[in-house]
């Protein structure tokens, strides 16, 4: 087999992984319809109290946070610093709660002395609040919102604590006993989600082949530092899992939420969704913590609602920042994202790093460049003394293939050294593929001109014209011509198929493959040269 054909089957096999992505997302299997209005808040005795609070606004640099005082949960949170749409002006609703979907963050206290219990069948306390509206004053670094409730001599605070720069919010329960006797309650926060988006929702998706967006759960704990739980997992069998360390969360594509409890307790995961209802919950239950008569105790957890910042993710809690999907080659991926976040800290401009970073990774892989085309040319030379053993030993199987390996240890020839070289790289192009697809820093990005948004698709097609032109050039200045027609048919088509996969892709994306092919046809060009000067090119050939 000629390294121009283990090319042409990489190509394929690079064609049919994204094919095959695609396909996944589509087909992949699908929760239950839902039975339930999604935005019906029901408690566990069957009753809607939700309007039974009022709601108040809690604002830092970064957050708005909508809160019911009805549970102290948060019923909405913006994200000031990212538009809902690109130059919409409109902040990006994380979590909300409409009739039709809901997104919401629980917490609050059960056990035997818990307010939030619904063992017998009581209401969720209705905080007390000294204003409808707070926000971070200028110059402070951090924002203290309390909630109380006061009931039989037992206070109840419940302090949402907004940083500045920061989406971490923490979340303390302080429980003052002013009783004679001793309260036992235990923490507990979770997330609901509506399991089916709105038929006119514009969810924040992947973009292009092979970039399905992932939306449901995750949760990290003693034996899994990250494990997806779908959605479709939590109507199947509901989580339950003790650890001391961890966090629930639910993922999409740029953003997430997620609790983290405290990490030097036993904590219980879990989750709750059924075939009959539309929403599923993720979330934790801390330990039981005894509060001794005329004395107070704090409980405290943290919740993260943003984007998906690696570094504040992984300042937040061990292995959040893992939340960023970058697929199987994350070890690849992570260390790629912080060279090309370095090169932005200079030059200013995401579109302009990643040409630098596209120079970069060209420039290492030279080597194996270099040596892939070598082979290629020695090949072939070696085509006609090949076609020759074919002619004489073609009816002899066992004797071609013997006198072929022999042709090839004298000429010290690998076969595969045309695509092994490849085959080594398609990893580093994959890592950079999810990377450049995952990253909520491309997310409304610009470059220049037209391109205003490096994580969407070029609105007039221009690069991935420009990649499929290149990759077109890349193929006619190959060394080593295919002879079987029906291989020249799928050579030709390939910079097509191609062109047409790369029309949905995110421009980064494309900036990176067409930066890279030119750079490709520079390093052939160099390398043509150095092979005419030891007279291994055709013009050299006689």
């Amino acid at each position: 087999m000629t390294s121009q054909r283990n090319i042409l089957i990489i190509a394929l096999l690079f064609v049919s992984f994204l094919i095959w992505q695609a396909w996944q997302k589509d087909h992949a299997p699908k929760p239950p319809k839902a039975n339930q209005t999604a935005g019906q808040m029901v408690s566990e005795d069957g009753s809607d109290n939700s309007n039974l609070g009022k709601i108040i606004t809690i604002k830092s640099d970064v957050l708005s946070l909508s809160i019911n005082t009805y549970g102290g949960d948060i019923y909405g949170a913006a994200l000031l610093g990212y538009n809902q749409t690109l130059h919409s002006n409109t902040p990006f609703q994380l979590l909300t709660n409409h009739p039709d979907f809901i997104y919401i963050a629980e917490s609050g206290l059960i056990g035997a002395d818990g307010p939030d219990s619904t063992r017998r069948g009581q209401h969720r306390p209705v905080y007390s609040v000294t204003n409808t509206d707070f926000v971070m004053p200028e110059g402070s670094d951090e924002l203290r919102v309390p909630l109380t409730y006061v009931v039989d001599g037992k206070t109840f605070t419940k302090e949402y604590v907004l940083h500045r720069g920061k989406y971490a919010v923490d979340v303390n329960y302080i429980i003052d006993n002013k009783t004679s006797a001793n309260l036992e309650v235990a923490m507990y926060g979770q997330l609901k989600q509506s399991i089916d988006l709105p038929q006119d929702a514009t969810s924040e998706g992947g973009s292009g082949l092979g970039l399905s967006s992932y939306r449901g759960g995750a949760y990290s704990s003693d034996n899994d530092n990250y494990t997806k739980y779908s959605f479709s997992d939590m109507v199947k069998k509901n989580l339950n899992v003790d650890t001391n360390v961890g966090w629930v969360a639910m993922l999409q594509h740029y953003f997430a939420s997620a609790w983290v409890p405290a990490q030097n307790q036993p904590n219980l995961l879990y989750s709750k969704a059924t075939d009959n209802n539309n929403i599923a919950t993720i979330g934790f239950r801390g330990e039981t913590v005894d509060v001794a008569p005329q004395t107070a105790q704090t409980i405290s957890a943290t919740l993260w609602v943003g984007p998906e910042i690696q570094q504040q993710l992984a300042e937040t809690a061990n292995h959040l920042d893992l939340i960023v999907d970058y697929g199987w080659l994350w070890f690849l991926s992570q260390p790629l994202f912080h060279l090309l976040k370095f090169i932005q800290g200079f030059v200013g401009n995401w579109g302009v790093s990643i040409i630098i970073i596209t120079f970069i990774v060209r420039g290492i892989l030279f080597p194996l460049t270099r040596a892939q085309y070598r082979s290629m040319a020695k090949m072939k030379l070696l085509q006609p003394r090949l076609q020759a053993l074919k002619e004489r030993y073609g009816d002899d199987r066992q004797r071609m293939s013997q006198e072929t390996m022999a042709l090839y240890k004298q000429e010290k020839v690998n076969p595969l050294g045309g695509c092994l070289p490849l085959i080594i790289q398609m990893p580093i192009f994959l890592a950079l593929f999810y990377m450049l697809g995952s990253s909520v820093e491309l997310r409304h990005a610009p470059f220049i001109l037209w391109i205003q948004d490096l994580s969407a698709p070029d609105p007039y097609y221009i690069l991935p014209l420009l990649m499929g032109g290149t990759m077109f050039l890349i193929q006619k200045m190959s060394p080593t011509p295919v002879a079987d027609p029906m291989q020249q048919k799928l050579m030709m088509f390939m910079p097509l198929i191609f062109t047409v996969f790369f029309l949905w892709f995110p421009s980064g994306l494309v900036l990176y493959y067409t930066v890279s092919n030119l750079l490709t046809i520079i390093q052939q060009r160099i390398i043509y040269w150095e092979l005419e000067k030891k007279g291994l090119h055709d013009k050299k050939k006689k």
